[in-house]
């Protein structure tokens, strides 16, 4: 019987599924985290072989200790994994000290995490890449930006989603952002691009191939939604576009990607740019070796009517799944801040939509900053109804 390893399995909580389906194709499937056992969900509980609490999930030596008890009690480890972008290192570093070789090693962290390692990977098959800098003093960044004008975008280098991301406007601002920036983050500083962005989200197999595909918009920024406490909007699509799955593709293959559940961001040009390309075209952001956030995986699931979680698990048990898709809408997302006056309440929107709606709940704090306080996911035959959805859930008065 195969030990598949999953770290923090309690976060997101949606994340049981993936083990309860692990689970019923026959792996042992053992949880670490540090949660007490007693509050974990019931469906988490009724999936795992067995869990292991540690003081902290940010102490490597007691999870190290863990997997080494799961070793001494269960045998050799098969997989191990978080799906999860916070953990991503952790889990190579435990992948490499105990030689499981079914994903990431401490070695290719350099080139999946950081986003200037991205960009040979995506310049190799092709895909345009933004012009950038690491940022230094202000003489160097200034040297830059006479190279590509203002505005320009500076973020940490290894970051995650949008958090500590700046737009830059003038000298005044860069002057600003080096007397206030953490010494200790390491940042790039990349030019400005006009653009939405789009994902290519797949589950690959152990030959880089792709057994599940499909996307998301994101028609404003999330940087936008972090900085200035928007609203957050996405969705599903219904088809994946042919550009987005082309380029999709050629990234899985430049990376070398493997056995992995992938969220690749991708910008698509909503006007014309000098060294990016054309308006409409498809090039680089950055790849996410994970699924999407949050509860994407519950709407790709309501997009597609499938199984994303049996997927993934098939992906792991027999490297293939049985599991189709059936008919295919449009999955939006509205993510509503708190304190905003919006023209149609709470209990109006439920019950206009009721319906539509598939998920209504409140987001948890540690991911509310770019996704809202309270959430609505509903679905849609046509964009014309997703976007009278998205008029009736964010306008104001």
């Amino acid at each position: 019987m195969k030990n598949f390893i999953f770290i923090s399995p309690n976060f997101p909580t949606n994340y049981w599924q993936f083990c309860k389906h692990l689970k019923d194709n026959g792996l042992n499937v053992l949880g670490i985290g540090d949660q007490p056992y007693d509050t974990l969900l019931p469906e988490l509980k009724a999936n795992l072989n067995e869990y292991y609490k540690v003081g902290s999930m940010e102490n490597y030596d007691e999870v190290y200790r863990a997997v080494a008890f799961f070793i001494s009690k269960y045998g050799r480890i098969d997989w191990l994994e978080s799906n999860n972008e916070y953990w991503l290192e952790r889990d190579a570093m435990l992948r490499t000290d105990f030689h499981i070789t079914s994903g990431f090693q401490v070695e290719d962290m350099a080139r999946i995490k950081y986003k200037s390692g991205m960009k040979p990977y995506y310049q190799a098959v092709g895909i345009p890449t933004a012009r950038y800098h690491i940022v230094d003093d202000f003489d160097g960044c200034r040297k830059f930006i006479d190279e590509v004008d203002y505005p320009v975008i500076v973020k940490p280098d290894n970051g995650v989603g949008a958090s500590s991301t700046y737009k830059l406007k003038s000298d005044d601002d860069l002057r600003g952002f080096i007397a206030e920036k953490d010494p200790s983050v390491r940042y790039i500083m990349e030019e400005f691009i006009t653009a939405e962005v789009n994902s290519y989200d797949a589950i690959i197999d152990s030959k880089g191939e792709p057994i599940f595909e499909t996307g998301n918009v994101t028609p404003n920024s999330i940087m936008d939604v972090v900085n200035t406490g928007d609203n957050s909007i996405y969705y599903i699509v219904n088809e994946l576009p042919e550009d987005t799955r082309k380029a999709g593709r050629a990234t899985v293959k430049s990376f070398g990607v493997k056995n992995r559940f992938v969220h690749f961001e991708f910008f698509r040009l909503t006007a014309d740019h000098p060294h990016m390309g054309k308006k409409g075209d498809v090039v680089a952001l950055e790849v996410n070796m994970r699924p999407c956030g949050g509860f994407s995986p519950d709407m790709m699931n309501f997009a597609n009517s499938t199984d994303v979680y049996k997927i993934y698990a098939d992906m792991i048990a027999f490297d293939s799944s049985l599991k189709v898709c059936g008919e295919k809408n449009y999955c939006a997302f509205a993510g509503r801040r708190d304190g905003k006056n919006f023209k149609i309440s709470h209990q109006e929107l439920c019950a206009k939509y009721q319906k539509q709606m598939r998920m209504v709940n409140r987001i948890p704090d540690a991911l509310s900053g770019a996704m809202g306080n309270q959430m609505y996911v509903a679905l849609f035959p046509t964009k014309e109804e997703m976007n009278a959805f998205y008029a009736d859930a964010c306008d104001t008065w």
